[in-house]
Order: C-alpha cells, then sequence, then structure tokens
C-alpha cells in the first residue's frame, strides 16, 4: 500500500513510470479500478471511464504511433489529495494520426493535468493538451 508516499510522489512515479510509456502495465499500481478522465477540450470537454487496463492500452497507443518517446515532467504542484503535473512529450510520427500520413519526423506534445488521489490511487484527473499546437506540427510535417 501507498499510504506512506504522498500524492505529490505518487503522481511523479505513475507518470515516469506508466504515462512515459517505459511499463504502462504498472497502471494496476498507480490507479483506481475505475478513474474519471476529463478530457478539457474546448469544443468538446468529455468524460471517459478509465481502468488501469485500457489505461494501460492507451499509453501503448502512444508507444505505436511515436516510438519510445521522450518524457519530461515540466512541472509537479501538490496541495494535498491533488497534484498539478505538466509535461512534454517527444517521440516520431509512426503511423497515421488525425488523418496525417506518418513522416517519421519528431513530434511534442505538451500537456498538463490534474490528478486527484483518494487512498493512495489515482481516482480522477481533468488533462488538457495543447492541441492547435500539435495540429500544427502534423500540417507542417505534411507539407514537406
Amino acid at each position: 500500500m501507498r499510504t506512506t508516499h504522498t500524492s505529490e510522489q505518487i503522481v511523479r512515479e505513475f507518470l515516469l513510470t506508466v504515462r512515459s510509456g517505459k511499463n504502462p502495465d504498472k497502471a494496476r499500481d498507480f490507479m483506481a479500478g475505475k478513474v474519471l478522465a476529463h478530457q478539457m477540450n474546448s469544443e468538446n470537454p468529455q468524460t471517459v471511464e478509465r481502468t488501469p487496463q485500457n489505461y494501460a492500452a492507451h499509453v501503448k497507443e502512444f508507444v505505436e504511433m511515436y516510438g519510445q518517446f521522450e518524457f519530461e515532467i515540466t512541472e509537479l504542484i501538490a496541495q494535498e489529495n491533488k497534484v498539478y503535473a505538466r509535461w512534454k512529450q517527444t517521440g516520431k510520427h509512426l503511423t497515421e494520426i488525425d488523418g496525417y500520413s506518418p513522416t517519421g519526423l519528431p513530434l511534442t506534445e505538451i500537456a498538463s493535468a490534474v490528478y486527484r488521489l483518494e487512498n493512495g490511487k489515482i481516482v480522477e484527473y481533468w488533462i488538457q493538451i495543447d492541441r492547435a499546437g500539435f495540429d500544427k506540427q502534423l500540417q507542417q510535417a505534411n507539407k514537406n
């Protein structure tokens, strides 16, 4: 049980182990059985229910799309049972993404999330991704 670890330590370890693509199957060590994932898109915010298994599959899709990408936590702020994290992910465009053919060129994603924990496990999070900047990279890469 992770009760001796702070919320910040748990989220840091989750990001560096699971979200980084290094060991997605460890999601079960950090996530509750059901997690509410609020995807904060301006045009279409939605909430999906994640399990550790489908979250691991989601991260494995990233590895297929970008290869073993670089993952860097650029900010981590904790307050009680909530942790804000911002990260930078850089990989290569290896598969079709949003209708854009693979180019093999570098792609960088900047994202942030607030994680809420209960009993040492992530139970809910709110995520935002710089989708406009990401789309601009895809457009530029496909012009070349």
